[in-house]
């Protein structure tokens, strides 16, 4: 359990320091971890809508449920197999998820469990117990808040088989009460590749 518990701590870290994150990342065409991924405007109509970006290596996808959250591309990798592929960026609200992959060494309901009592041992943390929610049959939540002036959201699923996919959510306290509906609709569309990986590639030009 080295591993998950230095897992614990890092995304700690990565809370503390994205909460008071609003920069604006434009949108790149592909990129990401390895040569694979790419972001795909299914067409001129739904640009504003519905954007999908994949990764092939890591065997997920996201579709983005307006281009108001903008992707970055950070290809992380720690040394006890935990990727950051990409953050997630909500330019108007200052909201933003960050996704991380890691080892299934453990289920997505221990690694939510294990996260809040480590989030409860920091100073400003509050959280709520984990607790089922309907992105899969395994899949787990919580909610947190930091101190008076950020609120959050911590989902766990299962990804492609060895893989747990894990989303952390911030957004000000202040934001609009919109800006969390939003925050549930891009979770929604974070789910590991349903097939194989070939079938997401898209053509090179």
């Amino acid at each position: 359990m080295v591993a998950m518990r230095n897992w614990v701590w890092g995304l700690l870290a990565l809370t503390t320091a994205c909460s008071g994150s609003r920069q604006a990342v434009q949108d790149e065409g592909t990129g990401g971890s390895g040569s694979s991924p790419a972001v795909e405007d299914s067409s001129a109509e739904s640009r504003s809508t519905t954007r999908r970006y994949v990764d092939e290596d890591l065997g997920f996808e996201i579709i983005r449920p307006t281009a108001d959250w903008q992707l970055d591309e950070t290809n992380e990798r720690t040394p006890e197999g935990l990727a950051i592929p990409v953050i997630l960026r909500h330019a108007v609200s200052g909201a933003q998820v960050v996704l991380q992959v890691a080892p299934a060494v453990a289920s997505p309901t221990q690694f939510a469990e294990r996260l809040t009592e480590g989030l409860r041992q920091h100073p400003g943390f509050t959280t709520s117990d984990p607790a089922p929610i309907p992105l899969s049959d395994t899949a787990v939540g919580f909610d947190f808040q930091v101190g008076d002036g950020v609120h959050g959201k911590v989902a766990v699923r299962e990804g492609i088989p060895g893989r747990v996919l894990m989303m952390l959510a911030t957004w000000p306290a202040q934001a609009a009460e919109d800006v969390p509906r939003s925050v549930d609709a891009l979770i929604q569309g974070v789910r590991p590749l349903a097939g194989p990986a070939t079938a997401w590639r898209l053509p090179q030009r």
